[in-house]
């Protein structure tokens, strides 16, 4: 007999249409974006020189939740909302645990993860202020793509300067966001002043999240209708991720569950956001553990310092108060790009600070082992970013076993591996490293 809820999914018409603001659910004011020069509050006008105005008014939004445009929300519907849950029998068989495991399925957008859901709200609000152009950076790819693609559906061009290390390991990355129409140059590129610097100083420079942010608002700043589009770290990128944990809230519902742990991997904090801010945000789940699983080769969450820093290697940017490594810090060249990010979300940030969030950090080996396991068991073949989770829920699920205790774990499987055959097969090889920060010291 067919095992009953394997896939619990919803209508159309379950689409969320309105964004969680997690700001007002903080215990303490959030820390403002500071001038760097001058020490004090950024104007939220200046940011509009580099963000759509509407994402600028949403960042500094008090409000508990924000409509979604119609035209945003049938473009979220049109590229595959809402996403399904599925219950991981294969993997818990394989544990042998009597922990339940559920995971929220973002690789079965287009482009493969949950960036497209930002994506089309920026490029939507870009479009109807008149921007032809956006600039962004993307690390793994997945940023990159769902920009590519949200700028084709909305008519604007699209600028993408990518960490040359994952664009060197990812290729086909790059050539799905040419295929929708985006131009894509590996960072440090010659584009820009502060690329043609870094090369002149270190050729062959891997790059690095940071490096790649500065020579995108570099061009976006000196260019004409152009803005920059950020794919992670502002609030109001990931309020836009919150459609992820709506569904699941719906979702879980239905089944009558209630989550005891609820695990994301975290770059700059994005699909993390996504999936646990609507129920950080609801009371009725004040007794469940949020864990953020990270790198441990940028281990901001896990060993950063909690302070003032760039959000760019450049010091374009205004200075956010957030877990850091520091602007300058170059991760190591790990497969999963969109982890190697120095700083995090100020609000996730503060969300640690709080004790509401936990953090755990992993090596790359141990976290594609994850992957493996996971497709071996689910048939789904994991990105790097998405294996630290898995990771942290395999090891969560051990501990059920081992305390003979019937868990309930939520994760948000944020995209697939189908462009990462590379690291997979450097593990198969056993030719990947696990290089860590704690290497580095």
């Amino acid at each position: 007999m067919i095992r009953q809820q394997i896939r619990i999914a919803l209508d159309p018409d379950d689409t969320p249409k309105s964004y969680v603001n997690i700001v007002p659910y903080l215990r303490s004011p959030l820390p403002p974006p500071i001038d760097p020069t001058t020490g004090e509050p950024v104007n939220p006008e200046a940011l509009t020189r580099i963000f759509a105005e509407e994402c600028v008014r949403q960042e500094v939004s008090q409000q508990r939740t924000v409509p979604i445009p119609d035209e945003v929300r049938e473009a979220m519907i049109r590229f595959g909302r809402p996403t399904p849950i599925q219950r991981a029998y294969g993997l818990e068989e394989m544990l042998k645990t009597p922990a339940r495991i559920y995971y929220k399925r973002e690789d079965v957008s287009p482009t493969g993860s949950h960036k497209t859901n930002t994506a089309l709200a920026q490029c939507y609000y870009a479009m109807k202020e008149g921007v032809e152009r956006y600039t962004t950076e993307t690390g793994a790819g997945q940023w990159g793509s769902a920009v590519a693609l949200a700028c084709s559906h909305f008519g604007l061009e699209a600028m993408i300067y990518m960490v040359r290390v994952s664009y060197e390991q990812k290729a086909y990355r790059g050539t799905l966001m040419r295929l929708y129409g985006a131009k894509v140059v590996p960072s440090p590129s010659q584009n820009t002043e502060f690329g043609r610097r870094l090369n002149r100083e270190q050729p062959g420079h891997p790059g690095s999240l940071g490096i790649a942010i500065s020579e995108a608002l570099e061009d976006a700043l000196g260019s004409q209708n152009t803005k920059y589009t950020l794919g992670s770290v502002l609030n109001h990128v990931l309020l836009h991720q919150t459609v992820i944990g709506q569904e699941a809230k719906q979702q879980l519902n239905l089944i009558d569950t209630k989550p005891d742990y609820i695990v994301g991997c975290v770059g700059g904090g994005s699909n993390f956001a996504g999936l646990s801010y609507p129920f950080i945000a609801d009371p009725r789940f004040k007794d469940t553990e949020f864990i953020a699983a990270e790198s441990d080769a940028c281990p901001k969450l896990s060993r950063g310092e909690y302070r003032y820093d760039f959000g760019d290697t450049a010091g374009l940017t205004p200075k956010l108060k957030m877990y850091t490594l520091g602007a300058n810090f170059i991760p190591p060249k790990i497969h999963a790009g969109g982890l190697r990010y120095h700083g995090s979300a100020p609000t996730l940030s503060a969300l640690i600070q709080e004790g509401r969030v936990r953090p755990l950090a992993y090596n790359q080996v141990d976290a594609l082992n994850a992957g493996v396991l996971f497709a071996r068991a689910e048939g789904i073949v994991p990105a790097p970013e998405s294996s630290h989770a898995i990771k942290a829920v395999i090891d969560l699920a051990l501990e059920a076993k081992k305390r003979g205790e019937e868990r309930s774990i939520l994760f948000n499987l944020s995209g697939h591996g189908h462009f990462d055959m590379t690291a997979y097969g450097s593990l198969m090889d056993g030719t990947l490293n696990g290089e860590s920060m704690a290497a580095q010291d």
